[in-house]
Protein backbone atom coordinates (compact mmCIF):
# COMPACT_ATOMS: atom_id res chain seq x y z
CA UNK A 1 0.00 0.00 0.00
CA UNK A 2 1.24 3.49 -0.86
CA UNK A 3 1.97 5.64 2.18
CA UNK A 4 -0.71 8.37 2.15
CA UNK A 5 0.00 12.10 2.41
CA UNK A 6 -2.63 13.69 4.63
CA UNK A 7 -3.31 17.40 5.18
CA UNK A 8 -5.51 18.66 8.01
CA UNK A 9 -6.95 22.03 7.03
CA UNK A 10 -9.45 24.56 8.30
CA UNK A 11 -9.79 27.82 10.15
CA UNK A 12 -7.50 28.93 12.94
CA UNK A 13 -8.64 27.72 16.39
CA UNK A 14 -10.89 25.04 14.88
CA UNK A 15 -8.99 22.12 16.44
CA UNK A 16 -6.70 21.00 13.62
CA UNK A 17 -3.71 20.21 15.84
CA UNK A 18 -5.52 17.62 17.94
CA UNK A 19 -6.90 15.82 14.90
CA UNK A 20 -3.49 15.85 13.21
CA UNK A 21 -1.95 14.20 16.28
CA UNK A 22 -4.70 11.56 16.33
CA UNK A 23 -4.09 10.82 12.65
CA UNK A 24 -0.32 10.68 13.03
CA UNK A 25 -0.66 8.25 15.94
CA UNK A 26 -3.05 5.97 14.06
CA UNK A 27 -1.13 6.08 10.75
CA UNK A 28 2.33 5.78 12.29
CA UNK A 29 3.19 9.19 10.90
CA UNK A 30 4.89 12.47 11.66
CA UNK A 31 3.67 16.05 11.55
CA UNK A 32 4.72 18.65 8.98
CA UNK A 33 3.85 22.25 9.82
CA UNK A 34 2.16 24.25 7.03
CA UNK A 35 1.63 27.45 9.01
CA UNK A 36 3.62 30.22 7.34
CA UNK A 37 4.61 31.84 10.66
CA UNK A 38 5.38 28.79 12.79
CA UNK A 39 8.62 28.29 10.86
CA UNK A 40 10.05 31.20 12.87
CA UNK A 41 11.98 30.59 16.06
CA UNK A 42 10.53 32.42 19.04
CA UNK A 43 7.14 33.08 17.43
CA UNK A 44 5.43 30.70 19.81
CA UNK A 45 2.63 32.35 21.76
CA UNK A 46 1.31 34.51 18.93
CA UNK A 47 1.17 31.64 16.43
CA UNK A 48 -0.34 29.17 18.92
CA UNK A 49 2.58 26.84 18.29
CA UNK A 50 1.95 23.52 20.01
CA UNK A 51 4.35 23.19 22.97
CA UNK A 52 6.70 20.24 22.75
CA UNK A 53 5.16 18.68 25.85
CA UNK A 54 1.81 18.46 24.04
CA UNK A 55 3.12 16.79 20.86
CA UNK A 56 2.66 13.23 22.26
CA UNK A 57 6.24 12.36 21.36
CA UNK A 58 5.43 12.68 17.63
CA UNK A 59 8.14 14.25 15.50
CA UNK A 60 7.24 17.69 14.10
CA UNK A 61 8.94 19.16 11.04
CA UNK A 62 9.35 22.70 9.68
CA UNK A 63 8.94 24.38 13.04
CA UNK A 64 11.51 26.90 14.31
CA UNK A 65 13.68 26.69 11.19
CA UNK A 66 14.18 30.42 10.51
CA UNK A 67 15.06 33.56 12.45
CA UNK A 68 12.56 36.40 12.36
CA UNK A 69 14.90 38.34 10.09
CA UNK A 70 14.76 35.68 7.37
CA UNK A 71 12.30 36.05 4.49
CA UNK A 72 10.35 32.98 3.43
CA UNK A 73 8.68 32.25 0.12
CA UNK A 74 6.07 29.70 -0.87
CA UNK A 75 8.53 28.25 -3.40
CA UNK A 76 11.11 27.63 -0.67
CA UNK A 77 8.50 26.09 1.59
CA UNK A 78 7.33 23.77 -1.16
CA UNK A 79 10.86 22.45 -1.57
CA UNK A 80 11.42 22.02 2.17
CA UNK A 81 8.11 20.23 2.73
CA UNK A 82 8.41 17.90 -0.25
CA UNK A 83 11.90 16.91 0.86
CA UNK A 84 10.52 15.93 4.27
CA UNK A 85 7.57 14.11 2.70
CA UNK A 86 9.84 12.09 0.42
CA UNK A 87 12.06 11.15 3.35
CA UNK A 88 9.13 10.08 5.54
CA UNK A 89 7.51 7.99 2.82
CA UNK A 90 10.81 6.28 2.06
CA UNK A 91 10.70 5.10 5.69
CA UNK A 92 6.99 4.14 5.54
CA UNK A 93 6.08 7.05 7.78
CA UNK A 94 2.88 8.89 6.85
CA UNK A 95 3.31 12.67 6.48
CA UNK A 96 0.50 14.56 8.19
CA UNK A 97 0.47 18.21 7.19
CA UNK A 98 -1.31 20.69 9.46
CA UNK A 99 -1.75 24.42 9.24
CA UNK A 100 -4.07 27.18 8.16
CA UNK A 101 -1.98 28.65 5.33
CA UNK A 102 -3.98 27.52 2.31
CA UNK A 103 -1.41 28.61 -0.26
CA UNK A 104 1.38 26.74 1.52
CA UNK A 105 -0.72 23.57 1.72
CA UNK A 106 -1.76 23.79 -1.91
CA UNK A 107 1.81 24.47 -3.03
CA UNK A 108 2.96 21.27 -1.34
CA UNK A 109 0.06 18.99 -2.29
CA UNK A 110 -0.77 20.17 -5.80
CA UNK A 111 1.06 20.44 -9.09
CA UNK A 112 2.46 23.92 -8.73
CA UNK A 113 5.52 25.21 -10.58
CA UNK A 114 6.84 28.59 -9.52
CA UNK A 115 7.94 31.20 -12.04
CA UNK A 116 11.39 32.64 -11.41
CA UNK A 117 12.13 35.95 -9.78
CA UNK A 118 13.97 39.08 -10.89
CA UNK A 119 15.60 41.07 -8.06
CA UNK A 120 15.52 44.34 -10.01
CA UNK A 121 11.84 44.02 -10.90
CA UNK A 122 11.00 42.98 -7.35
CA UNK A 123 12.94 45.89 -5.86
CA UNK A 124 11.21 48.42 -8.14
CA UNK A 125 7.79 47.07 -7.24
CA UNK A 126 8.58 47.08 -3.53
CA UNK A 127 9.67 50.71 -3.83
CA UNK A 128 6.32 51.46 -5.44
CA UNK A 129 4.58 49.58 -2.65
CA UNK A 130 6.29 51.81 -0.08
CA UNK A 131 5.43 54.98 -2.01
CA UNK A 132 1.94 54.24 -3.31
CA UNK A 133 0.58 51.59 -0.97
CA UNK A 134 -0.84 48.15 -1.69
CA UNK A 135 -4.22 49.52 -2.78
CA UNK A 136 -2.76 51.33 -5.79
CA UNK A 137 -0.77 48.26 -6.85
CA UNK A 138 -3.81 46.05 -6.37
CA UNK A 139 -5.81 48.30 -8.73
CA UNK A 140 -3.05 47.87 -11.31
CA UNK A 141 -3.20 44.10 -10.82
CA UNK A 142 -6.98 44.18 -11.31
CA UNK A 143 -6.45 45.73 -14.73
CA UNK A 144 -3.73 43.27 -15.75
CA UNK A 145 -5.11 40.08 -14.20
CA UNK A 146 -8.65 40.33 -12.74
CA UNK A 147 -8.64 36.66 -11.69
CA UNK A 148 -5.51 37.09 -9.57
CA UNK A 149 -6.79 40.37 -8.12
CA UNK A 150 -9.96 38.63 -6.99
CA UNK A 151 -7.94 35.97 -5.17
CA UNK A 152 -5.49 38.36 -3.49
CA UNK A 153 -6.78 40.85 -0.93
CA UNK A 154 -5.73 44.45 -1.52
CA UNK A 155 -3.98 44.69 1.83
CA UNK A 156 -1.57 41.83 1.12
CA UNK A 157 1.15 43.95 -0.46
CA UNK A 158 3.65 41.11 -0.57
CA UNK A 159 1.43 38.89 -2.71
CA UNK A 160 0.35 41.81 -4.92
CA UNK A 161 4.01 42.61 -5.61
CA UNK A 162 4.72 38.96 -6.42
CA UNK A 163 1.80 38.78 -8.84
CA UNK A 164 2.92 41.93 -10.65
CA UNK A 165 6.50 40.64 -10.74
CA UNK A 166 5.43 37.37 -12.39
CA UNK A 167 3.33 39.24 -14.94
CA UNK A 168 6.25 41.49 -15.85
CA UNK A 169 8.78 38.64 -16.03
CA UNK A 170 6.67 36.10 -17.93
CA UNK A 171 4.31 38.29 -19.90
CA UNK A 172 1.50 35.99 -18.74
CA UNK A 173 -1.24 36.33 -16.16
CA UNK A 174 -0.15 35.48 -12.64
CA UNK A 175 -3.31 33.41 -12.23
CA UNK A 176 -2.01 31.07 -14.92
CA UNK A 177 0.76 29.97 -12.54
CA UNK A 178 -1.51 29.28 -9.56
CA UNK A 179 -2.07 25.66 -8.53
CA UNK A 180 -4.85 23.65 -10.09
CA UNK A 181 -6.92 21.01 -8.30
CA UNK A 182 -4.49 18.28 -9.33
CA UNK A 183 -2.53 16.46 -6.63
CA UNK A 184 1.24 16.11 -6.95
CA UNK A 185 1.04 12.93 -4.86
CA UNK A 186 -0.91 9.89 -5.97
CA UNK A 187 -2.31 9.13 -2.50
CA UNK A 188 -3.02 12.62 -1.13
CA UNK A 189 -5.97 13.44 1.11
CA UNK A 190 -7.29 16.56 2.78
CA UNK A 191 -9.35 16.49 5.96
CA UNK A 192 -11.11 19.73 6.85
CA UNK A 193 -12.24 20.62 10.35
CA UNK A 194 -15.65 22.30 10.18
CA UNK A 195 -16.83 24.62 12.95
CA UNK A 196 -19.75 27.03 13.22
CA UNK A 197 -18.94 30.74 13.17
CA UNK A 198 -20.24 31.75 16.67
CA UNK A 199 -18.24 28.95 18.31
CA UNK A 200 -15.14 29.81 16.30
CA UNK A 201 -15.37 33.52 17.13
CA UNK A 202 -15.65 32.65 20.82
CA UNK A 203 -12.65 30.33 20.59
CA UNK A 204 -10.61 33.01 18.83
CA UNK A 205 -11.46 35.50 21.57
CA UNK A 206 -10.47 33.00 24.27
CA UNK A 207 -7.24 32.18 22.44
CA UNK A 208 -6.22 35.84 22.11
CA UNK A 209 -6.98 36.48 25.79
CA UNK A 210 -4.84 33.47 26.70
CA UNK A 211 -2.01 34.66 24.43
CA UNK A 212 -1.79 38.02 26.15
CA UNK A 213 -2.05 36.41 29.59
CA UNK A 214 0.79 34.04 28.66
CA UNK A 215 3.25 36.85 27.90
CA UNK A 216 2.60 37.71 24.26
CA UNK A 217 3.72 41.33 24.70
CA UNK A 218 7.00 40.17 26.20
CA UNK A 219 7.47 37.73 23.31
CA UNK A 220 7.08 40.53 20.78
CA UNK A 221 9.47 42.74 22.77
CA UNK A 222 12.10 39.99 22.70
CA UNK A 223 11.63 39.35 18.98
CA UNK A 224 11.89 43.05 18.18
CA UNK A 225 15.31 42.99 19.83
CA UNK A 226 16.17 40.09 17.50
CA UNK A 227 15.19 42.04 14.39
CA UNK A 228 11.48 41.34 13.94
CA UNK A 229 10.86 44.73 12.33
CA UNK A 230 13.44 43.98 9.63
CA UNK A 231 11.86 40.63 8.74
CA UNK A 232 9.79 41.05 5.59
CA UNK A 233 7.65 37.99 6.35
CA UNK A 234 7.58 37.57 10.13
CA UNK A 235 6.80 41.22 10.88
CA UNK A 236 3.45 40.91 9.04
CA UNK A 237 2.09 38.16 11.31
CA UNK A 238 -1.30 38.84 12.87
CA UNK A 239 -0.95 39.95 16.47
CA UNK A 240 2.73 40.77 16.20
CA UNK A 241 2.12 43.95 14.22
CA UNK A 242 -0.66 45.01 16.61
CA UNK A 243 1.51 44.43 19.69
CA UNK A 244 4.39 46.24 17.98
CA UNK A 245 2.06 49.23 17.49
CA UNK A 246 1.23 49.08 21.20
CA UNK A 247 4.92 49.02 22.12
CA UNK A 248 5.44 52.05 19.87
CA UNK A 249 2.70 53.89 21.72
CA UNK A 250 0.25 53.89 18.82
CA UNK A 251 -2.28 51.54 20.45
CA UNK A 252 -3.33 50.88 24.02
CA UNK A 253 -2.99 47.31 25.23
CA UNK A 254 -6.76 46.89 25.04
CA UNK A 255 -6.78 48.22 21.46
CA UNK A 256 -3.95 45.87 20.45
CA UNK A 257 -5.85 42.93 21.90
CA UNK A 258 -9.12 43.89 20.23
CA UNK A 259 -7.44 44.50 16.86
CA UNK A 260 -5.71 41.14 17.12
CA UNK A 261 -9.07 39.44 17.68
CA UNK A 262 -10.63 41.32 14.77
CA UNK A 263 -7.76 40.52 12.40
CA UNK A 264 -7.82 36.85 13.41
CA UNK A 265 -11.56 36.59 12.85
CA UNK A 266 -11.17 38.26 9.45
CA UNK A 267 -8.37 35.85 8.56
CA UNK A 268 -10.47 32.86 9.63
CA UNK A 269 -13.21 33.98 7.25
CA UNK A 270 -10.69 34.13 4.42
CA UNK A 271 -9.55 30.62 5.37
CA UNK A 272 -13.15 29.41 5.12
CA UNK A 273 -13.35 30.96 1.67
CA UNK A 274 -10.14 29.29 0.50
CA UNK A 275 -10.84 25.82 1.80
CA UNK A 276 -14.55 25.55 1.02
CA UNK A 277 -13.76 26.11 -2.68
CA UNK A 278 -11.79 22.85 -2.78
CA UNK A 279 -14.22 19.97 -3.46
CA UNK A 280 -11.57 17.36 -2.64
CA UNK A 281 -11.64 18.10 1.09
CA UNK A 282 -13.45 15.62 3.35
CA UNK A 283 -15.03 17.64 6.17
CA UNK A 284 -15.49 16.52 9.76
CA UNK A 285 -17.17 18.47 12.55
CA UNK A 286 -14.85 19.84 15.22
CA UNK A 287 -16.94 18.30 18.02
CA UNK A 288 -17.79 14.97 16.36
CA UNK A 289 -16.57 12.19 18.67
CA UNK A 290 -16.20 9.97 15.58
CA UNK A 291 -14.24 12.46 13.49
CA UNK A 292 -11.05 10.37 13.53
CA UNK A 293 -12.94 7.34 12.24
CA UNK A 294 -14.56 9.46 9.55
CA UNK A 295 -11.18 10.88 8.52
CA UNK A 296 -9.55 7.45 8.39
CA UNK A 297 -12.41 6.11 6.27
CA UNK A 298 -11.93 8.98 3.82
CA UNK A 299 -8.22 8.18 3.65
CA UNK A 300 -9.01 4.53 3.04
CA UNK A 301 -7.57 3.21 6.30
CA UNK A 302 -9.52 1.30 8.90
Amino acid sequence: MTVPVVAVVGATASGKSELSLDLAEHLGGEIINTDAMQVYRGMDIGTAKLPEAERRGIAHHLLDTLSVRDPATVAQFQQWARTVIDDLRSRDRAPVLVGGSALYTRAVLDRFDFPGTDPAVRRALEDELDRLGSGALHRRLAQLDPVAAERIIAGNGRRVVRALEVIEITGRAYSASLPTLDYHYADAHQIGVRIDRPTLDARIAARVEAMFAAGFVEEVERLRAEGLAEGRTASRAIGYREVAAHLDGDLTLAEAKEQTMTATRRFSRRQDGWFTKDPRIHWVDFDDPHRLTSALTAIGVS
